[in-house]
């Protein structure tokens, strides 16, 4: 290499400096320019993984007049790092500790921010249907995700057979008594078959299905009103013996998550070919994370995300 050039993947000394110690404007500012990029190009690539974002807006955090809102910004940033070509989490340490919580509670993402094709009101037609608070409403505002652990099962013809979840909760005020999940089928899902079968810590109340959609809406009783502040830990499982190809599995957040731990369990007879553990701001973006993920002896491939949210996490599976 020519003395004075940079290597791939490289940055200059300032751009360095900035993402270790300075402030956000300033290492956004620099990392613009080392990609050479106008706020117009830096929005069109942003738009392409799913974050719509005012030009108006990037101008003012290279400038330091606005600061990015946490949890609220937090796929904008993540995205911003993916376009310009930062490590992981390099601009979301420069906007604060990413657990902050107001005690107020931000308004959490909604289906329509997340979902395509119509199916945010698909899914508020299902909760509407349970009495859920309108679309403008988290339907478990009132529980913080502290941890999340997805364990799924797929069978020898590379088919799910079934989702176990485990909540770590925390109640934001007095009152909460149920958690409802929300369950989206892969294509050729029956979701009239489709069974959620409770263990600890809840038992299932009424279901609402949305056949064309193969989408389902469960509600999750627990067996008192939690005080403000009440951890609750819940445990459920989803059946759905649909032959359908097994293509991964993301669990959409409206909200922030602490910790979430997704696991796929494979036999030995269909083991995949490649997994991806990847993060996006909806389900129909370019991922603003990816990483590939081994897969252990035992047919196990692990995913773990930290803070993550609002989006959709998980892991791409591809067979051949």
């Amino acid at each position: 290499m020519e003395p004075g050039k940079r290597g791939p993947g490289e940055v200059p000394p300032e751009l360095a400096e900035a993402l270790r110690t300075g402030e956000f404007h300033l290492a956004l500012r620099l990392a613009i320019a080392h990609r050479g990029l106008s706020l117009a190009r830096l929005r069109a690539h942003l738009a392409l993984r799913g974050v719509h974002i005012g030009q108006s807006t990037l101008s003012y955090w290279q400038r330091g007049l606005r600061q990015p809102e946490v949890p609220k910004a937090l796929p904008a940033v993540r995205a911003l790092e993916s376009v310009l070509q930062l490590p992981a989490d390099a601009l979301v340490v420069l906007i604060g500790p990413r657990t902050a919580r107001p005690r107020g509670h931000q308004a959490a993402a909604s289906f329509h921010d997340l979902r395509s094709g119509g199916m945010g009101s698909i899914v508020e037609q299902l909760l509407d249907e349970l009495g859920v608070a309108p679309a403008a409403q988290h339907s478990n505002a009132d529980l913080e995700m502290l941890a999340v652990h997805d364990q799924i099962t797929v069978d020898e013809h590379r088919h799910q057979v079934s989702i176990r979840t485990r909540l770590v909760t925390r109640a934001r005020r007095h009152g909460p008594d149920r958690y409802v999940t929300v369950y989206n089928g892969d294509p050729g899902c029956r979701i009239g078959d489709v069974e959620v079968r409770t263990a600890e810590g809840c038992r299932v109340g009424r279901i609402r299905r949305h056949p064309e959609s193969e989408t389902m809406a469960t509600e999750l009783l627990f067996d008192r009103k939690l005080g403000e502040g009440d951890i609750h830990v819940f445990c459920f499982e989803v059946h759905d013996d649909s032959a359908a190809l097994f293509p991964g599995y993301y669990r959409m957040l409206r909200d922030q998550c602490a910790s979430y731990l997704l696991q796929l369990q494979f036999p030995p007879a269909a083991m995949p070919a490649r997994c991806t553990r990847e993060v996006r701001a909806r389900d129909d973006a370019l991922p603003v994370e990816a990483e590939e993920l081994a897969c252990d002896t035992g047919g196990v491939t692990s995913g773990y995300f930290r803070d993550t949210g609002p989006g959709l996490s998980g892991i791409a599976v591809e067979w051949n």
